[in-house]
């Protein structure tokens, strides 16, 4: 019989729905339950694409026993972090902060009054290898709060005082950003010399097993690149260590190579044996970074990357409505009626190429390893799960593999892209993985920033697909204002799904949509997205700002069911909402001309001081606004209608490199955004008002260079010839 999760609309929680655990969803209702019954809350924290909360869902909460004692002593609760990342931060900051280390599933144990006093992730369904099993846990905290409760309660007293003093941390005073700048020069050198000591120089990425992308120290490294020169031995090393770890990640099981995209990370040190979750915020970060990789090397393997990775979140994650989805699962049934495994729609066994590929099946075989007996290694498949099946890396460079079978390269090459495509037409009959259809406000921000960026850029792998790119960017921006930002106050949900929204979204879901409005902006020089940006980083200032310290909280100030309003200070998975905001802080100042916004994104820098100084590769997004925050000002001014000849081409130059960051601006003729920005930057208003044709201003510090009418003459002015 369905429980209380029954009437939810989250995939997570629906997916708990026929358990015969009594579950409450997170709210007032489980909150009195806990209260009048006197027991203490037990609170499960996942999300739908979670391998590890399917094994302890299967195990533990599908098992009447367990559920029995589960609901005899505890009131439990179930949540889905992409539904409240506020609250699950709060519960994982005390998980770390009593074990080292985090995860999901998270399972916290609270008073009724929310305070954790005991937590943990995965606990088995019995006693293994002297680790103790869930219904042992169960028992012993449900006899300590019987027997014991004055030491449990002490202890969440001690953890609510502890969370409290880390919130307060970091107080910044307003005239505390004068020493910015000495500072910022030793974390940046600091972050520099982790990031090449800890380069792995035969695999790319940083440190060892487990792998993981984190596109943030990818972006740090290229603006490091940027700012040394991208012709300096620093600049090209660099740029050296992005593009090669984004060569090993396309080359590895990492990357989905037959259907685009890429898997969550990779438990071994060389991007093979990946967890085959499919993010959405993964694939907009990679294709984020991939594009600034082209810009750095100009190598036509990072641009095709990139639309590799855009073209399977349009084919396979977009909705209907034209918002994207959230992920995709890691397992799914290789049968009807099959229990799911991990990647099974991934892998490949040797008979299944052949039978898809015939003859071509060992072009297949060569290029991507695929062996009878599987080649996943003994070592790395403890639990036997890929024995006789294949995960397709690329095991050598295409032309060796055209040299070893007596074919010319480009013959290779279009014969690969046939065997793939077959590989993925056989692909599409299995039962694919469930897809969590949820539409997260920040993850599509991201999404439509990859979008916008890819759809400006010359690269030649992009070419036609430009157009496709910007459709769905605007048609993702377009679904977001009519299904997201339709409460008061110009706040967005924070998710929709089958046309329900959820409450407010949080500090991340404003930053990452400001930065996708200021880049639709520069996509389209249509000034409504500056407006729009405008519009919400005020929304997301009067929300979550901290006028004492500086930065931005994750979650509202007066929510009733959040402990402790912390910050988030690691750029991990995805950066931080801070870092984000004081890009787009110093991105809008430039744009308007305002002071405020300057002076906050600052703050919001020195907010976090204590952290970036300690250990600044922990926040290599926040580092990169030190660029601009502490820099002069740099614009490129183009004049006249973005549809006339030569204006795409002027704009075009300025992208087609990276170099100093530098705002660009499009001031067309008709009174529109000339007027919009000279009210804000009067300094513009008479730019380039008499010029018929398009017309390019390079300013820096507001002193601009004699106009460029042609694409040369801009290079020159930009000093690039």
């Amino acid at each position: 019989m369905p429980n209380r999760l029954a009437g939810a609309t989250s995939p997570y929680l629906l997916q708990h729905a026929g358990n015969p655990v009594d579950w409450y969803p997170w709210g007032e209702e489980a909150f009195l339950a806990a209260r009048t019954g006197d027991r203490p809350i037990f609170l499960s924290i996942g999300y739908s694409t979670c391998h590890w909360c399917h094994v302890m869902a299967h195990e533990s909460f599908e098992d009447a026993g367990i559920a029995a004692a589960l609901n005899q002593h505890f009131v439990p609760v179930k949540l889905d972090r992409e539904e409240r990342p506020d609250v699950d931060r709060v519960y994982m900051a005390y998980l770390q902060g009593l074990t080292g280390h985090g995860g999901w599933p998270l399972s916290v144990w609270l008073t009724p009054d929310l305070k954790p006093f005991y937590a943990g992730t995965y606990f088995p369904p019995e006693d293994r290898q002297g680790r103790a099993g869930f219904p042992r846990i169960l028992d012993a905290i449900a006899r300590g709060w019987r027997e014991d409760r004055a030491r449990l309660v002490e202890e969440a007293e001690r953890v609510v005082a502890s969370l409290r003093e880390k919130a307060a941390e970091g107080a910044a005073p307003q005239g505390a950003v004068a020493t910015l700048a000495h500072a910022a020069g030793a974390a940046f050198e600091k972050a520099y010399r982790y990031y090449a000591e800890s380069f792995d120089t035969v695999h790319g990425g940083f440190g060892g097993a487990p792998k993981f992308p984190r596109p943030a120290n990818l972006e740090f490294l290229l603006r490091c690149a940027a700012l040394q020169g991208l012709k300096s031995e620093a600049g090209m090393e660099a740029a050296g260590m992005v593009a090669r770890t984004l060569a090993a990640m396309a080359k590895g099981g990492i990357h989905d190579h037959v259907g685009g995209g890429f898997h969550r990370y990779s438990v071994d040190g060389e991007w093979f044996v990946p967890h085959f979750e499919k993010m959405l915020y993964d694939q907009a970060q990679i294709a984020m970074c991939a594009l600034g990789a082209w810009q750095a090397t100009g190598q036509e393997q990072t641009a095709w990357l990139a639309r590799d990775t855009l073209d399977y979140v349009l084919r396979d994650l977009t909705g209907p409505e034209g918002g994207f989805n959230s992920a995709e699962d890691a397992d799914s049934q290789e049968s009807e009626g099959s229990e799911p495994v991990e990647g099974a729609f991934y892998v490949w066994t040797a008979a299944e190429v052949e039978r898809v590929l015939g003859a071509d099946a060992a072009m297949v075989a060569s290029h991507y390893g695929v062996k009878p007996e599987g080649n996943v290694p003994p070592e790395r498949d403890p639990h036997g799960e890929f024995k006789g099946r294949n995960i397709l890396a690329q095991v050598r460079p295409l032309a060796d593999t055209a040299r070893a079978l007596g074919m010319e390269p480009g013959a290779a090459s279009d014969l690969l892209v046939s065997c793939l495509g077959r590989l993925h037409g056989a692909r599409s009959v299995r039962r694919r993985p469930h897809l969590d259809d949820k539409v997260v406000a920040g993850w599509n921000g991201l999404m439509i920033s990859a979008l916008a960026r890819a759809s400006v850029l010359s690269a030649e792998s992009l070419g036609e697909r430009r157009a496709d790119y910007l459709a769905a960017a605007l048609r993702a921006a377009a679904f977001a204002l009519r299904e997201l930002f339709n409460l008061p106050g110009g706040m967005p949900r924070r998710s929709w799904r089958r046309g329900s929204g959820s409450g407010p979204g949080f500090a991340e879901d404003c930053a990452f949509l400001v930065q996708a409005w200021l880049d639709l902006y520069e996509a389209t020089f249509d000034d409504a997205w500056a407006r729009r940006a405008e519009g919400l980083q005020g929304a997301m200032d009067a929300r979550f700002w901290d006028d004492a310290r500086g930065g931005y909280f994750n979650s509202a100030a007066g929510a009733a069911d959040v402990l402790v309003r912390l910050k988030e200070d690691y750029d991990g998975a995805e950066p931080a909402a801070s870092s984000t905001a004081a890009m787009n802080l110093l991105r809008l100042s430039s744009l308007t001309g305002s002071e405020a916004m300057l002076e906050r994104a600052r703050r919001t820098l020195a907010a976090f001081r204590g952290r970036w100084e300690e250990a600044p590769y922990a926040m290599p997004q926040l580092l990169c606004a030190f660029e601009s925050a502490l820099e002069p000002p740099r614009h490129v001014v183009l004049s006249g209608s973005p549809g006339a000849p030569g204006f795409a081409a002027l704009a075009a130059v300025v992208r087609e490199t990276l170099g100093p960051r530098r705002t660009l601006i499009a001031l067309d003729g008709t009174g529109g955004s000339r007027a919009w920005f000279a009210a804000r930057s009067p300094w513009m208003e008479q730019m380039g008002a008499r010029d018929a044709a398009p017309t390019a201003y390079v300013c820096e510090e507001f002193v601009c260079r004699a106009p460029a009418r042609t694409p040369e003459e801009l290079r020159r002015a930009l000093g690039r010839t």
